[in-house]
């Protein structure tokens, strides 16, 4: 090897050469599953627009669906909904501190932050599913599943439990690889590594779900 080779750091080498675009391998494979997974929602959420905007019967007005708030008996649109939204973007905003944090080898400080960001992933997968639990309660005694729904045609049922069951399911597994991070932060993990690069991975991984559901708002309970 000649002199030259021998002076190349390492760490600026990876399984094909020199990083591209100074990403590492770890960072490039995230995004490739995250672009993979953006087609994966594109074609859940294309298949919801064409159904409904194909459908003979009146689609379910989501004013008229998503009205109730925990513990209180009153007809508030879209309320509680606008709160699962804030935590999950309050969430996003947290998972950039940890990231900035662990930039600047702030152990405590991300410690904090990614505390924060699973508590906020927390409230949204709870509150999400009482939101089902409601939402399948039906009115009149009569329920919503995807057999049959009281709402308007029964594709929306099927759509709302499939799409927003998928988004759960992402956020439930960000949350486990957060609470990962967590404790290997709490244990030094990344001190003696030198670096914090898996929270940037993770933080990328949170910050595309919280994306994603902006989507899955606005189809759902918007538009």
């Amino acid at each position: 090897m000649s002199a030259v080779h021998a002076e190349v750091d390492s760490k600026t080498l990876w399984g094909g050469g020199v990083e591209p675009l100074k990403a590492g391998y770890g960072k490039l494979m995230m995004w490739f599953f995250l672009v993979s997974d953006t087609f994966s929602f594109s074609a859940l959420l294309i298949t919801y627009g064409f159904i409904r905007f194909s459908s003979h019967d009146a689609w379910p007005i989501p004013e008229h669906v998503f009205t109730h708030i925990p513990f209180w008996h009153i007809n508030a649109p879209l309320v509680f909904v606008g709160f699962m939204t804030f935590v999950l973007i309050a969430s996003s905003v947290t998972m950039v501190l940890a990231v900035e944090a662990g930039q600047r080898m702030d152990k405590k400080a991300v410690e904090k932050w990614m505390l924060w960001t699973i508590l906020g992933g927390i409230i949204f997968v709870g509150s999400q599913a009482w939101e089902w639990s409601i939402f399948i309660a039906g009115i009149d005694g009569h329920t919503a599943s995807l057999i049959s729904n009281p709402y308007g045609p029964p594709a929306f049922a099927d759509l709302f439990f499939f799409i927003t069951g998928f988004h759960g399911t992402h956020v439930t597994s960000g949350i486990i690889l957060n609470i990962l991070i967590f404790f290997n932060t709490v244990f030094g993990v990344y001190e003696k590594r030198g670096s914090y690069e898996m929270v940037e991975k993770v933080g990328l991984y949170w910050h595309f779900v919280d994306l994603v559901w902006v989507f899955v708002f606005t189809f759902f309970y918007l538009v």
